[in-house]
């Protein structure tokens, strides 16, 4: 079993992959909601640590600065990336998240996409086409979390 940080830009799909591995049955944590991100925008270190401590199985999502701190105790950092305008389309029409909705926050998106995603794409084990059908790129992830299932 294995621990997978699945990453990306916003309105990558990210949160689209999560929930549906969390369907099939793997334990997921979304690090946007209740309370993983700090004010400064930088996972809460010692709830993440105790987090990848605990659990064997875990499908972690969330985009931060100091993700790469943990990188060693995931065995796979999964970028999700698509064409910046995907991103700007998805964003401006999603319903479950209104980030990205006012055109100040799509810049910062375009400019992400050219500063932050290289950096994400560095780091990563395995980079995803956020384009394909959630499905698939859940099979993609649960390959990777049950080898030989």
């Amino acid at each position: 079993m294995s621990r997978i940080l699945v990453t990306g830009m916003s309105g990558v799909g990210k949160t689209t992959l999560l929930h549906e591995l969390i369907r099939r049955g793997y334990h997921g944590i979304d690090t946007d909601h209740d309370g993983w991100v700090l004010p400064n925008g930088t996972w809460d270190e010692a709830r993440m640590s105790a987090l990848l401590a605990s659990e064997r199985t875990v499908v972690v999502s969330g985009t931060v600065e100091n993700q790469g701190r943990f990188y060693d105790r995931f065995a796979a950092v999964i970028l999700l990336s698509a064409p910046v305008e995907v991103l700007i389309d998805r964003v401006s029409v999603r319903t479950n998240n209104p980030y990205g909705n006012a055109r100040a926050e799509q810049a910062v998106i375009r400019q992400q996409v050219l500063d932050v995603e290289p950096l994400l794409r560095r780091g990563a084990t395995l980079e995803l086409d956020g384009r394909r059908p959630v499905s698939e790129l859940a099979d993609d992830v649960e390959r990777l979390l049950a080898p030989g299932r």
